[in-house]
């Protein structure tokens, strides 16, 4: 070889040497990078980790300054050889550490959806003569007041905007969309804007299940909205350390979709409310029946309804009513559909519980009907959906189902501990993060590594308790038919007991360490009689909480009618005499305490009374109105979201069998 080519050649390596160093460099600076946003996991261990890199760097450099100044005169060419090999190692190793870290940390940050579509839909009844956009004029058209919604009011005003709408239309503002849809099939109003959940928020009330039938869409638009822009709860607590106590809200969401990533809160389903002391591993779980009666956080002068009801304004709505009635902050919320529940139950191979009978329900997909059988069993993601969506086949309806779901949880979190299958892992971080939403940021969702290194530990410690010590809550309360002041209809409400809301609240601000624990002085119990563990809430309670009522008076005399209204408080008024009540001006079931001013009670004038009226009149109770369903509740779903007949142990035989709204 001529020393040309000798000098070539060596320029030739020396450019290999010198690429591979700096391809080497940059595959370390992005693991180091990669490995410093793992915050509060294992710090010694990354630094010591990023130390031995950045040795490994300094020695690389080194080295290739030697070789390509040609310092190495013996063997120079395996030297040359062997480094070039080295660097390419070296590049490889650091890539697919940062990279493993890069996908692990993408999916975890993802969990946290920067962003929601949101969708607004402009209906019209079925017949109206408006088939386009360019066919709305001279028409009265309901939006939502709230301005920070983004489906109710701001998509809803660009259409207006983009379309001229406001020039020949009268915009209406209403509180809710419950009273705009009266409003609209009334004919007082022409056309609405909605969400574009509408079917699924309506199509379980009395008298709007066919929906999607009766009316007919206009115009409607979707967009991609940043989260924080609409709602205050997502930075709320960016600040909060996972080392103190805090509050997260579970939100079952009845999605079909197999991504989170559209807005759902109006299909929420179940509500789970959880305090976690990390110091402890204690925590308190309470499931919120949806037909709960409570004051909604969001509407003008928060009058109470059904906490579900919340669902359809946002997350900032639902979790500002949970935390006023329970006088607790939550500090996060996580949803998931059901469809993520399945596939998270698949990921982690099944979790094992005890069916205590046949329970059956559709599947995730609404494609058939799938039934499990009683008996300690394993249960795959379908079946596991089954297990905690249904309560209408329980002895105890309601809480049977809440006892379920926390069981499916509970079974979640001891199976997890034993995964040390990376493919496994890297499914269910897969499945959490496209069918899971949260407000926690990726520093607060990495830092519970070291809460499950506490639990590790503890679960070392004995194979059969329990990771995390649960104190189970119960929200007592009396099933009642009230008038609804916005679907101006009679529905069913579980009305809570206060009582049993104080004593929930007292368990959680204790777990929270916001107050002092209350101190058993008395405990008793019987080597014959097995150990219940105590249910905090459920009483029992000598009050019930229930309202008084507004009777049906028609057919009522006058004297049986204002002997009546004396024993009760109710203020009357009659109009005409004689003869029996025809009409009243405030309906049936309706809030006495909401009555403003007398019940007006117009009498038919005639005289011919049935003497034995009056002597009836202490037995005068009030009419039970037509059965109504849950309006929220998917007939598709009957297993699932039919009234829970037993939810409420205060409820006589007759009464206990009246469906939800």
């Amino acid at each position: 070889m001529t020393k040309e080519n000798e000098i070539k050649e060596k320029k030739t390596v020396n450019i290999f040497i010198g690429v591979f160093l700096i391809i080497a460099l940059a595959c370390s600076g992005f693991a180091i990078y990669e490995l410093l946003l793992l915050s509060s996991i294992e710090t010694l261990i990354r630094f010591i980790v990023i130390g031995i890199i950045g040795v490994l760097d300094l020695y690389f450099i080194t080295k290739a300054r030697k070789i390509i100044k040609g310092k190495f005169k013996k063997k120079k060419t395996v030297n040359k050889g062997l480094f070039i090999f080295l660097l390419i190692l070296y590049s490889i190793i650091c890539f697919l550490v940062g990279g493993a870290i890069f996908y692990v940390y993408g999916k975890i940050d993802n969990l946290n959806k920067d962003s929601i579509t949101y969708t607004s839909k402009l209906l019209v009844m079925k017949d109206s003569k408006a088939s386009e956009i360019n066919d709305i004029s001279e028409m009265t058209i309901g939006i939502l007041n709230d301005q920070k919604n983004p489906d109710g009011y701001i998509i809803p005003q660009e259409i207006i905007k983009e379309n001229n709408l406001q020039d020949e239309n009268d915009i209406k503002k209403y509180d809710d969309y419950t009273s705009m849809l009266v409003d609209l099939y009334a004919n007082e109003l022409d056309a609405m804007f909605v969400s574009g959940n509408y079917v699924s928020m309506f199509s379980g009330i009395t008298g709007y299940e066919n929906i999607e039938i009766d009316t007919k869409i206009i115009i409607s638009k979707d967009k991609k909205m940043k989260k924080a822009a609409t709602s205050s709860i997502e930075t709320a607590s960016s600040g909060k350390s996972i080392t103190e106590p805090f509050t997260i809200l579970l939100m079952g969401i009845d999605s079909t979709d197999e991504v989170l990533e559209k807005n759902a809160i109006a299909n929420g389903d179940t509500l789970i409310l959880i305090t976690f002391n990390p110091k402890t591993l204690n925590a308190t779980m309470i499931s919120i029946p949806r037909d709960s009666y409570v004051p909604i956080a969001c509407w003008s002068g928060k009058p109470e309804n059904k906490i579900t009801h919340a669902a359809a304004y946002g997350n900032d709505c639902m979790i500002n009513t949970i935390q006023n009635y329970f006088d607790t902050k939550i500090d996060y919320y996580a949803k998931i559909n059901f469809k993520g529940l399945v596939k998270l139950v698949d990921a982690v191979g099944g979790v094992e519980v005890d069916v205590p009978q046949v329970l059956c329900t559709d599947d995730s997909s609404r494609g058939g009907e799938i039934c499990i059988n009683p008996g300690r069993q394993l249960l795959n993601g379908e079946e596991a959906l089954v297990f905690a969506r249904n309560r209408k086949a329980l002895a105890n309806g309601d809480l049977g189902r809440a006892q379920h779901q926390q069981e499916i949880i509970m079974a979640l979190i001891n199976k997890m501990k034993n995964i040390k299958d990376v493919s496994k892992f890297m499914g269910i971080l897969n499945t959490i993060s496209n069918s899971l939403d949260t407000n926690l940021t990726t520093k607060q969702i990495l830092s519970f590594y070291n809460v499950g290194k506490d639990i590790i530990k503890k679960s070392l410690s004995s194979d059969d308790a329990d990771l995390i010590n649960i104190q189970q809550l119960y929200l007592q309360g009396t099933g009642q038919m009230i008038y609804d002041e916005r679907a101006k209809m009679v529905l069913w409400d579980y009305v809570p007991i206060n009582d049993s809301r104080k004593d929930i609240i007292q368990a959680m601000k204790e777990n929270l360490e916001l107050t002092n624990h209350s101190i058993i002085k008395k405990f008793s119990f019987s080597i014959n009689e097995p150990y219940e563990k105590e249910i905090i809430g459920k009483g029992p309670y000598k009050k019930t909480g229930t309202y008084t009522l507004l009777p049906d008076f028609t057919g009522d005399s006058e004297a049986k009618a204002r002997a009546y209204a004396l024993k009760n408080g109710i203020s009357v008024t009659f109009k005409g005499s004689g003869g029996t009540v025809i009409s009243q001006s405030y309906p049936a079931n309706k809030r006495v305490d909401l009555i403003k001013g007398s019940v007006v009670l117009t009498l038919s004038g005639n005289k011919n009374q049935d003497k034995n009226e009056e002597d009836k009149v202490d037995d005068k109770k009030p009419v039970k109105p037509n059965n109504d369903k849950d309006d929220n509740e998917d007939e598709k779903d009957d297993d699932d979201d039919d009234k829970d007949e037993n939810t409420d142990s205060n409820l006589d035989d007759s009464e206990s069998n009246l469906p939800t709204e």
